[in-house]
C-alpha cells in the first residue's frame, strides 16, 4: 500500500556546521530519517527542510498491548501507534500525549521492548513490543540545572533580588509545544541527548542546591515544565516533602496547559510562586513571536494563559505569588500592544508583578536587535500608565523595577 511520509533533508547551502545535530538535539535512527521532525525544529540556521513522499515501504510486525500489527518501517513509534489506533491524550494531560515532537518533555513516553522510551523520536523495529501501559513507571524528562539563580523568574518576589544573594535553586527542563524562532534558551528547549531524571532524583537535587547557598525558593523552568503533567506534580510533591512549607516553589511556565484543574493540582502538590508568560495579547502576535502556524490552536493557548492568570488571581491570591511575563522587542510588538496588555492586567490587580524579557537576537532570529535601555524603560512606563504598581524590564544593564530601582 501506497503511503504519504515526511523525510527531513538537509540544506548544505545554509548548514554552518555547528554541531547542534550531534551534541543536543540528536538522530536516533541516523541513516535513514523517520520523519520524527526532531532535527528541523531545532536546527538553528534552518538547514533541514521538510519533504512529502508517497512510497510503499515493507512491512514490520510489532505487538502493541500483546496484540500482533502490521506497520511501515521507517516510522516512528508514535507513528506507527497512530496507525494502529492509539489514541494519545491531549498535551497537559496525565495520560500518554506527543507534547513536544522533539525527545525532551518525555510525556510520549511508553514501554518498549521493557524499557521506558519516547515514542516521538524512537524508530519502529521488526518484532518491538510495545506496552501503553506506564501504570507505576517513574516518569522521566531532561533536566538541566540545578543552580543557583540571583535574579529568579517571572513570579520571583521583586523585593528580594538584589543581584548580589542567591534568592532560588532553579532546575530547566527540555521540550517545548511553542516554537519560537528567538527562542532565548534553545539548547536546553531542544536537548534530546542528556540523561533524563525521575522527580524524585530532580528534587532531591534542587534541593540540595537550596540547601547549599541558602536560597528564599527553588524554582523549575524551561522549555515548558507543564508538558509533562506527571512528572511535574510529582516533582513538586517531591520538593514539598524535603523542605518547609515557607520556602518558595515556582513554576514559570508559558502558561498555555495551565487549565484550571491542572493548577489545584499543582498547588495541592506544594507549588505556591507561578510565574504565566502570555507574551503578549493579540493572536497574530502571538503566532510570530511563538512560531506557531495554527491559528486556532495559537488562540487557544493565548486565552489559556490569560485565563490562568486570572484562575490563579481568582482562586489563589492568598496562597500563590503570582508574576506575570510579557515580551518586547519592537520588530515583534508594538507599544500599543503592550498598553492593552497592561490594562489587561491591571483590571484584574494592579500590584501583580509584571516582568517584561527584552528579546534578544538568538536561535532563528539573530537579524533582531536587542532593545536599548531607554525602550525598555519606555515599556516600563507604558505599563505603569495602566496603573501596573510592580513593573520590572530586562535590559542589558540588569533588571529595572519599581522606582527605576536596578538590580
Amino acid at each position: 500500500m501506497v503511503m504519504r511520509f515526511l523525510r527531513v533533508k538537509v540544506d548544505y547551502g545554509k548548514c554552518r556546521y555547528c554541531g547542534f545535530c550531534h551534541t543536543i538535539s540528536t538522530c536516533k535512527s541516523r541513516g535513514y530519517c523517520i520523519g520524527c521532525l526532531a532535527c528541523y525544529w531545532a536546527c538553528p540556521y534552518e538547514a533541514r527542510v521538510i519533504e512529502v513522499v508517497e512510497e510503499e515501504r515493507k512491512l514490520v510486525k510489532i505487538s502493541v498491548n500483546g496484540v500482533e500489527y502490521s506497520v511501515p518501517e521507517g516510522i516512528t513509534v508514535a507513528k506507527a501507534l497512530e496507525i494502529v489506533g492509539y489514541p494519545f491524550s491531549p498535551p497537559g494531560s496525565k495520560g500518554v500525549s506527543i507534547a513536544c515532537g522533539t525527545g525532551g518533555c518525555w510525556a510520549c513516553a511508553v514501554v518498549i521492548d521493557g524499557s521506558l522510551e519516547r515514542s516521538c523520536i524512537t524508530p519502529v523495529r521488526n518484532g518491538m513490543k510495545i506496552s501503553t501501559d506506564i501504570e507505576g513507571r517513574e516518569p522521566l524528562r531532561i533536566v538541566h540545572g540545578p543552580s543557583p539563580h540571583t535574579v529568579g523568574g517571572k513570579a520571583t518576589p521583586w523585593w528580594e533580588v538584589d543581584y548580589v544573594n542567591y534568592v532560588e535553586a532553579a532546575i530547566w527542563v527540555a521540550g517545548c509545544n511553542l516554537r519560537c524562532p528567538q527562542c532565548q534558551n534553545y539548547t536546553v528547549t531542544y536537548d534530546n541527548t542528556t540523561k533524563p531524571l525521575t522527580p524524585r532524583e530532580a528534587a532531591k537535587a534542587v534541593v540540595e542546591c537550596h540547601r547549599i547557598y541558602g536560597t528564599k525558593g527553588i524554582a523549575i523552568s524551561g522549555g515548558e515544565p507543564t508538558l509533562n503533567r506527571v512528572w511535574l506534580i510529582n516533582f513538586f510533591r517531591e520538593v514539598s516533602k524535603l523542605v518547609s512549607h515557607k520556602v518558595r516553589k515556582h513554576l514559570d511556565s508559558n502558561g498555555t496547559l495551565l487549565t484550571p484543574d491542572y493548577i489545584d493540582e499543582l498547588v495541592e502538590a506544594g507549588c505556591n510562586n507561578i510565574g504565566v508568560e502570555p507574551k503578549c495579547l493579540h493572536v497574530d502576535t502571538y503566532m510570530n513571536i511563538t512560531g506557531l502556524k495554527d491559528r486556532s490552536l495559537a488562540a487557544k493557548y493565548l486565552e489559556t494563559s490569560w485565563k490562568a492568570i486570572e484562575y490563579i488571581y481568582e482562586k489563589y491570591s492568598d496562597r500563590v505569588y503570582l508574576g506575570v511575563g510579557l515580551i518586547y522587542n519592537r520588530q515583534l510588538i508594538t507599544l500599543d500592544e503592550i498598553a492593552e496588555a497592561g490594562s489587561r492586567i491591571a483590571s484584574i490587580d494592579k500590584r501583580i508583578q509584571v516582568t517584561v524579557l527584552d528579546y534578544f537576537p538568538t536561535f532563528r532570529r539573530r537579524n533582531l536587535k536587542r532593545p536599548s535601555v531607554n525602550e525598555m524603560l519606555r515599556v516600563k512606563r507604558v505599563l505603569e500608565e495602566q496603573g501596573l504598581e510592580t513593573v520590572i524590564v530586562q535590559t542589558e544593564i540588569g533588571h529595572i523595577g519599581p522606582k527605576n530601582t536596578i538590580r
